[in-house]
């Protein structure tokens, strides 16, 4: 059974690495500020595992507040990168309802949610948390690089269906990150522990790196994705 791509916008030109054999489970990922599909992409296709499909969609062009209102590729408009900076929260709701829209999509493709993760890098990393708690479907799990979480104030109370309260989380960040300080990280770490059960939040920290990945965190998430999404 194939869905139809077009009633997707996202999905239309997303990166997908497809499995190499019978597909039973996906990871979507989403990219940071100004970057695309492909650089996650080929990350992801280090890690793969066969029965997993990757799906990298591209975010949409449009001015960026916080670069002097510069068009690039951005899933929301950012104002700044500090907690208690102003945020986009019509365009963080819009673009987690096209998130959702490629989960459904897949769903009706016969993967089921709970062997979808969503994961991200950065701003799609925070678009992935804030779309997955609101969620009314129950996934494997989050991995959230480098990140925060958006409307932070609105939740637990945002994720009151309830359903993804068990659901597993690995935040990743960089110990030297200059954009998004690791202290930020934690801060958010410590929300999260408020909206789904404390012991399924993993927040792990790379000494030396920056606003980037690395080996060791790209084999945490390969280990995640592994541990949540086995072969059956």
């Amino acid at each position: 059974m194939c869905g139809n791509n077009m009633s997707v916008p996202l999905l239309a030109d997303a990166v997908t690495v497809s499995g190499a054999e019978r597909e039973t489970a996906a990871v979507i990922f989403l990219h940071g500020l100004g970057d695309t599909g492909h650089s996650w992409a080929d990350a992801l296709s280090s890690i793969r595992l066969p029965y997993v499909k990757y799906i990298c969609p591209h975010a949409p062009r449009i001015p960026v507040t916080l670069n002097m209102k510069m068009v690039m590729p951005s899933w929301f408009d950012l104002m700044g990168l500090t907690p208690d900076a102003p945020e986009d929260e019509a365009g963080i709701k819009k673009a987690a309802e096209n998130i959702k829209a490629i989960i459904e999509h897949e769903m009706k493709n016969g993967i089921p949610p709970n062997r979808i993760i969503l994961g991200g890098f950065s701003q799609g990393g925070a678009l992935s948390l804030y779309t997955a708690l609101t969620c009314q479907h129950q996934l494997a799990g989050i991995v959230a690089l480098s990140c925060w979480l958006p409307l932070h104030r609105a939740f637990p109370q945002a994720a009151n269906n309830g359903v993804n309260r068990d659901i597993a989380i690995l935040q990743c960040h960089g110990e030297m990150d200059p954009m998004i300080p690791v202290r930020f990280g934690a801060l958010t770490a410590e929300k999260l522990k408020s909206v789904v059960t404390p012991t399924k939040v993993q927040f792990k920290t790379y000494p030396g790196v920056m606003h980037s990945s690395c080996p060791q965190e790209m084999m945490a998430v390969k280990e995640f994705i592994e541990k949540l999404l086995p072969r059956i």
